[in-house]
């Protein structure tokens, strides 16, 4: 069993949530978008990227892993990615 471990990165001064799965870092798909494009709504950017680009909401079941993450209000399941799927995002 692996132990998942929350962490957060800094990136342009905005948080990144990750965690360790599989031996290797996992960043919130939602956090690197929110930093990425500094939209307000990362959510609803994810979802019109995938809307606008068929190849990415076919292969998105292949970037995105629903994992445990510690949030505020405690562990939560949310879409992550490893950094080949960050790349590919």
């Amino acid at each position: 069993m692996t132990e998942e471990i929350t962490k957060i990165a800094i990136f342009r001064n905005k948080e990144i949530r990750k965690v360790i799965h599989k031996n290797e870092w996992w960043f919130v798909i939602t956090d690197v978008v929110e930093v990425l494009t500094d939209s307000l709504q990362p959510a609803g950017y994810i979802k019109d990227m995938r809307r606008r680009d068929s190849e990415l909401s076919k292969g998105w079941g292949q970037i995105a892993t629903p994992l445990f993450v510690q949030t505020a209000g405690g562990k939560q399941k949310l879409n992550c990615a490893n950094t080949e799927g960050v790349f590919r995002l």
